[in-house]
């Protein structure tokens, strides 16, 4: 079936839409009615465009990331994580850090929504790592059989998951680029 054409202002405004939505009243409790009835939309027109609940949350969250990883290019691996880590601003990252951790709750019930954040997040976000690495790795900066290198994105969702349930505050640019300067750089061997 041909997917209607949404202007980008309009698809911003919907996608802006389902996660104020699901920030309000989460993801079990996300209907497709609430976002046709916020977005005033059919939820026919939701279906016919995203196909299902999973799907269009995950594509919003997708719309929501300022830039892909693969994109970010400043010569050095210290740069291009700095740099990706200052494309959000500490309030994005606390709402997006409280928008998965709801999100990974929901998973555990809901195996089409795990599908989605695979397919549509997590692998596109893992491959844009993966690309910076590389770059690494081909600018001589990390040996290609560091035994850290399979590890990166785990200590990354590690460092967003951690500092909340450890210290009872949320993940700022800060933190982070502390964390990737004291811990992902030297379990990599990167000075």
């Amino acid at each position: 079936m041909a997917r209607t054409r949404l202007t980008p202002e309009r698809e911003g405004e919907l996608y802006a839409a389902v996660l104020d939505l699901l920030r309000e009243v989460g993801y079990d409790a996300l209907t497709m009615d609430a976002i046709a009835a916020r977005t005033r939309s059919s939820k026919a027109t939701l279906y016919r465009q995203w196909g299902s609940k999973p799907e269009l949350v995950v594509t919003a969250l997708r719309h929501n990331k300022p830039v892909s990883l693969a994109e970010i290019d400043t010569g050095s691996l210290r740069g291009d994580l700095h740099a990706a880590l200052s494309r959000t601003d500490d309030c994005q990252m606390e709402k997006n850090s409280a928008l998965m951790r709801g999100l990974s709750h929901a998973v555990h019930d809901n195996p089409d929504l795990l599908q989605a954040l695979r397919e549509l997040l997590i692998e596109p976000e893992m491959t844009g790592l993966n690309t910076l690495l590389r770059r690494a790795v081909d600018r001589g900066e990390l040996r290609p059989d560091h035994p850290a290198l399979k590890y990166v994105s785990h200590m990354l969702i590690g460092a967003f998951t951690a500092r909340q349930l450890v210290e009872d505050r949320p993940v700022d640019q800060a933190f982070l680029t502390d964390y990737v300067d004291s811990v992902i750089l030297p379990a990599l061997g990167v000075d």
